[in-house]
């Protein structure tokens, strides 16, 4: 059922794993990005991004409330999230299984003697996990791992920088119902099994839309864009050629902090897309050079053992 508003191979996906998903419309836009994790033969669990959750519940269940039970832990389930380079080393304090997790690997287990569910993953490129919990138990699980030396709380500014360093897209800016994957660069999220020449090829909405992108191209995609000063290239700022016409826009900006510079990504019209190609961002009236960048900025650090 899932997979016929997913270009995701849901089918194949093993008890204990997770998959990056996206609900697409009938244009092949681009309605919401989620996990999905296999916890039986016949239970998938979804994550989808917050400032969705009403949609993408209402999406589920007029399209596939008659072929399955759709259940809501909005407001029973929170979520925390455990990112970096210690976090294996902190969690395994409260839960000694979570070491010999991979990348993607999704589990059901007890911390502080509350059932949970953890995966071995994140939205910031770094290794990490994300828990789910019961809200009555989430600020006690929360000041649990606060308490360990190696942990300490950020906002979303600094979660922002990561997974933009990471060249991770962003709901809402980087890709809109008005973007595609094709036009998003996020070809790769669609599965071998449901591409035009794929097992199960398309069955999903937009299918036909998507593919005829795939065949024959787009007029503007995203890419990695590196400033070339040191002035962070904000959302919004248009981008222009060496003639000053306006051949796109940014869509994600900022400092990045690990690489030591700006760093932004934004959508340009085809013709400079290739890697090395010389465009320039509009900053308050002034341009500023930018090379169009591969992606991540910062190597992503998943631990798949």
């Amino acid at each position: 059922a899932l997979e016929s508003l997913v270009p995701v191979d849901i089918l194949d996906l093993p008890v204990g794993m997770q998959r990056y998903a996206m609900f697409t419309d009938e244009n092949g836009g681009i309605l919401d990005d989620l996990m999905v994790a296999r916890l039986a033969d016949d239970e998938l669990f979804v994550v989808v991004n917050a400032a969705c959750k009403e949609q993408d519940l209402a999406h589920l269940q007029k399209h596939l409330g008659g072929q399955c039970a759709i259940e809501s832990l909005f407001e029973s389930r929170a979520l925390i999230a455990l990112q970096g380079p210690k976090a294996a080393e902190a969690l395994s304090r409260l839960a000694p299984d979570v070491a010999g997790m991979t990348f993607m690997q999704f589990t059901k287990l007890e911390l502080m003697g509350v059932n949970c569910y953890v995966s071995r993953s994140g939205y910031t490129g770094e290794d990490g996990y994300e828990i789910s919990v019961p809200v009555e138990h989430a600020e006690a699980l929360a000041r649990a791992l606060l308490a360990q030396p190696e942990v300490q709380p950020i906002g979303l500014g600094a979660r922002d920088s990561l997974r933009l360093e990471a060249g991770l897209c962003l709901y809402g800016h980087d890709m809109t119902p008005a973007t595609t994957p094709v036009e998003a660069s996020l070809v790769w999220a669609i599965s071998k099994a449901r591409r035009a020449d794929g097992l199960r090829a398309g069955n999903f909405p937009g299918a036909s839309a998507v593919f005829a992108q795939q065949r024959d191209g787009v007029p503007s995609k995203r890419v990695g864009l590196l400033p070339q000063e040191r002035v962070p290239v904000r959302e919004g700022a248009e981008i222009v050629d060496a003639e000053g016409t306006v051949i796109g826009q940014v869509t994600s900006g900022g400092f990045g902090p690990s690489l030591g510079s700006p760093v932004a990504m934004g959508y340009v019209a085809a013709s400079h897309a290739a890697l090395d190609s010389e465009v320039w961002a509009l900053v308050r009236g002034k341009r500023v050079a930018m090379k169009v960048a591969k992606t991540p900025f910062v190597p992503q650090r998943y631990y798949r053992g």
